[in-house]
């Protein structure tokens, strides 16, 4: 049975020619970069034209490009560091970041490092920038903001720029987690002005275990990592050599072909939204939102005797999809998003995530799968009841 895999957003399959990339430089960049002679210069070599490429993408320099094993490492990072280091007393953030953020602010907070405020949220999920705005205006403490670029369930963008001019007119840092929008927007950092901005490659088409973070020259931080002098003093550790280059022709080709990607991607969202309300009940989180992911469609089925068990019934039928984060997987307590935006939908919710690869003959088989799930006399049947 070929599956169709729809969970991009948890991550995603590595492209041919980072795959080719990768075993070339497995094979014949073996020095360490840390040593001066010609294996290690060779190695060297290959991390600082990645290097330039990021930079190169996010227009920023290159001395501003530290490459870490993802984007949790580089979330910690930018956190932890601006409370040791910059004297940050104040982090103001949302409920739905990820878990990499809550999780890291919820053991400072227990650590009498910080105190930790919320911004308030449209009801798509957006910021509401008004509420950020009035949350900068209070007090005079060393703030962080740590808002996300676009949510990983429901796909809403937040408007960085908006964010970026508010923290910059506040005086305040700014660090945003742009996991889920690397190589799928485009970012110029010299017009859009981050403390620390986020990346990793496992999203963007390229291998796990190796990622980004951007830190604005103007931020002296000391490692989060100590041991070696890697990544500029900044990062301790041999780096991943063939991780790095992986990234960099990742990031490379998502970059070249954006548009035709992003085009790809709305065609196949619009046309799954567009079929799957031939099932009575269906709702959607955060399409009202001004602007959203193209790659991600978060939906609520209606309750029935086999929603509980839908994921279940959607892999033995060979597709792929996902409750909501990756990261939870396992967990019984359901979406930390979800909760927060008040769904509370009667069935279940489940996130779509797509590829530019993924073709409308295979939406058109999950939509066959659905209705079959979901019979119309038996999901008008349970919504009456629930009624």
């Amino acid at each position: 049975m070929q599956r169709i895999y729809l969970d991009n957003a948890a991550t995603t399959p590595v492209c041919n020619e980072v795959v080719q990339l990768m075993a070339d430089t497995l094979r014949e960049v073996y020095g360490n970069p840390s040593s001066i002679h010609s294996e290690g210069r060779k190695a060297r070599t290959v991390i600082e034209q990645a290097r330039k490429t990021v930079a190169n993408y996010l227009n920023c320099s290159i001395g501003e490009i530290f490459f870490t094993s993802g984007g949790t490492e580089s979330n910690n990072t930018a956190l932890r560091c601006s409370v040791r280091d910059l004297g940050v007393k104040r982090i103001i953030t949302s409920k739905i970041e990820h878990h990499c953020i809550l999780h890291t602010l919820g053991s400072l907070e227990k650590e009498n490092a910080i105190t930790v405020e919320y911004v308030q949220l449209q009801a798509s999920g957006e910021t509401d920038y008004e509420h950020l705005r009035s949350l900068l205006e209070q007090g005079d403490e060393k703030t962080l903001v740590s808002i996300m670029h676009s949510n990983n369930e429901i796909g809403v963008i937040n408007n960085i720029q908006k964010i970026a001019d508010l923290c910059e007119e506040a005086g305040a840092f700014f660090h945003t987690d742009t996991v889920q929008t690397i190589g799928f927007r485009p970012f110029d950092l010299n017009k859009t002005k981050v403390s620390f901005l986020s990346g990793s490659a496992h999203k963007f088409y390229g291998p796990k275990g190796v990622g980004f973070l951007y830190i604005n020259g103007n931020q002296k931080i000391n490692p989060l990592l100590e041991g070696g002098s890697q990544e500029r003093n900044m990062r301790a550790g041999t780096e991943n050599i063939y991780g790095i280059a992986g990234l960099a022709k990742a990031l490379e080709l998502a970059n070249e072909e954006m548009k035709e990607r992003i085009q790809q991607l709305a065609n196949l969202k619009n046309h799954f939204i567009d079929k799957v309300k031939s099932i009575p009940g269906v709702s959607f989180n955060g399409l009202e939102s001004q602007e959203q992911m193209e790659k991600v469609l978060s939906i609520n089925f209606p309750a029935s005797d086999k929603s509980d068990l839908l994921l279940l019934h959607l892999d033995m039928a060979g597709i792929s999809a996902s409750g909501g984060s990756a990261c939870s997987s396992g967990s019984d307590i359901g979406s930390h998003v979800m909760q927060e935006l008040s769904a509370k939908p009667l069935g279940k919710t489940i996130r779509f995530s797509f590829s530019h690869k993924n073709t409308i003959e295979e939406i058109d088989y999950v939509i066959g799968k659905l209705e079959e799930l979901y019979p119309q006399a038996e999901v008008q049947k349970e919504i009456k009841i629930t009624q």
